[in-house]
């Protein structure tokens, strides 16, 4: 079964992918206009379709135009032409020819209309509604469910499924997969039609993912409402905190908070590139730096375990931790950010465990067990976390990572030249970013990417492949402008133009 949210998914996708939405809704015309010629076979010959505005209707208006050529069709759409939402629904519109067609200040003649034909096709919504059924549709609904000896097919899924009014259908004609909800006494017998969705767009992420999960922010939110997020990173390290910072500045949150090392916090505060190398990571990192809050830590180069209060004592200010990013291996220091993660953990904070803290849960699963935690291994930190040396069968990885995954009840992202994300239940694949992003830094800004999306309340399986794709999609963009001289700032400069392009 799928969510009306994954079929947004998989409509992007499969256009990401060369399918067109406006080649699947004709498939799916198509493929209800077969099944009513080729298994109902109506013995009249006047077939009425109730079309809604949306896409639901679109479908609808692919089949009337199809079914049109052997009978005698009527079209109620249920809003006015100049209402229809979308430019394909719109464009199949205008395609009926020699077919009856009905608006809503015909609602009148509804029970004419009802009378006079004996296949009632029902294309008025689709999947993801909520609440009630508003008028016409309520009355609408009620009048087709009074009437006798008539078969009645819905589209996709029968409109006002899950409300209290909703058809009650012979058929339901749904496309791809079973919608969640859908049973025989709901939805009458169920037929799946392949509209033509291509595989690689349910089994890899693309800009569906991003559409579908992105948080847009409200215009009446206020500052802090649209994700608060902590780092905890730097050590021997100076570059990896700070990269994950500016990109998760730019993947559209509020606020973040650094806590790291005196020495760190002064280098990514400050704007002198003496401290930073190469001298452009420098200039780029002082660009960002005076509009992070920076928290010194006690010591100068590493963490250690009187920082775990002052780290706790942000938990109220944010809404997700990002902890490991050029943390170092100290024995103190793994202490420290196992001290952390409990806590964190413990009051229900989501989580993004990368780089040098990752080593900490291969000692003690137990700590991020069944919650709200994404861990971001490359195929080493996989054997560090599990002890399983992964081999490079891609089918054996993904068996391995959704084991693992469901195994410890977390999110997994093993970064690799296919990445895989798996929650234990679902498991998705990513192959968009290029050679030039093996350079170091972009998983730092992968890591700042995630954090931010879990900061904005977004779950972590879809933080993690929505993340990846807006990783690798700005990588992509850098690409083409820097070639292999590629640099993870340029990656985090092009994050914008990624949720402009998609969103």
């Amino acid at each position: 079964m799928i969510t009306g949210r994954e079929i947004k998914v998989l409509d992007k996708n499969a256009e990401f992918h060369g399918v067109p939405t406006i080649k699947l809704m004709e498939n799916a015309g198509r493929g209800i206009a077969d099944f009513v010629m080729k298994k109902i076979k109506p013995a009249g010959n006047n077939i009425l379709i109730f079309c809604g505005t949306g896409n639901n209707g679109g479908d609808g208006f692919v089949a009337a135009r199809h079914l049109a050529n052997r009978y005698n069709v009527s079209v109620f759409l249920t809003g006015k032409k100049n209402e229809i939402k979308t430019d394909i629904s719109k464009a199949n519109f205008k395609k009926l020819k020699n077919i009856n067609i009905y608006e809503i200040d015909s609602l009148n003649k509804i029970d004419e209309l009802l009378s006079k034909n004996n296949i009632i096709i029902d294309s008025m919504l689709g999947i993801g509604l909520s609440g009630n059924l508003r008028e016409p549709y309520s009355s609408i609904v009620k009048k087709i469910n009074t009437e006798k000896n008539k078969t009645v097919i819905s589209v996709d899924t029968p409109t006002g499924l899950g409300t209290n009014t909703a058809v009650k259908p012979h058929y339901t004609i749904t496309f791809h997969d079973v919608k969640i909800g859908m049973n025989k006494q709901n939805s009458g017998e169920i037929k799946m039609v392949d509209i033509g969705i291509p595989k690689k767009a349910s089994e890899y992420v693309g800009p569906g993912e991003l559409s579908a999960f992105y948080p847009l922010p409200k215009k009446e939110s206020h500052k802090g409402e649209n994700g608060r997020l902590l780092i905890v990173g730097g050590g021997p390290y100076y570059g990896a905190p700070a990269l994950s910072s500016f990109a998760a500045q730019r993947t559209g949150i509020d606020l973040v908070y650094v806590t790291t090392p005196k020495k760190v916090a002064r280098a990514i505060t400050s704007y002198s590139p003496l401290l930073i190398k190469p001298i452009r990571l420098a200039k780029e990192i002082a660009k960002y730096s005076p509009t992070l809050i920076v928290k010194e830590l006690s010591y100068e180069d590493h963490l250690v375990n009187e920082d775990a209060h002052l780290i706790g004592t942000l938990k109220d200010k944010v809404d997700a931790l990002l902890i490991g990013p050029g943390l170092g291996s100290k024995n103190e220091t793994q202490t420290t950010v196992e001290q952390i993660i409990d806590f964190f953990v413990k009051n229900k904070k989501p989580v993004v465990i990368d780089a040098d803290a990752i080593q900490v849960i291969g000692k003690n699963p137990s700590l991020v067990k069944n919650s709200q935690t994404v861990i971001t291994p490359h195929t080493g930190e996989f054997k560090e976390l599990t002890g399983v040396k992964l081999s490079n069968n891609l089918a054996e990885r993904k068996n391995k990572v959704q084991e693992w995954a469901k195994k410890l009840g977390i999110t997994i992202l093993l970064k690799g030249s296919i990445d895989i994300i798996s929650d234990g239940k679902e498991t998705k694949l990513n192959d968009i970013h290029n050679e030039a992003m093996t350079v170091g830094g972009t998983g730092d800004v992968l890591a700042g990417i995630v954090g931010a999306l879990l900061s904005k309340g977004v779950e972590p399986f879809n933080a993690a492949r929505v993340g990846i794709f807006i990783n690798g999609a700005a990588g992509d963009i850098a690409f083409k402008k820097r070639s292999y001289g590629l640099i993870a700032t340029d990656v985090i400069e092009e994050i914008p133009e990624v949720l402009k392009k998609y969103l």
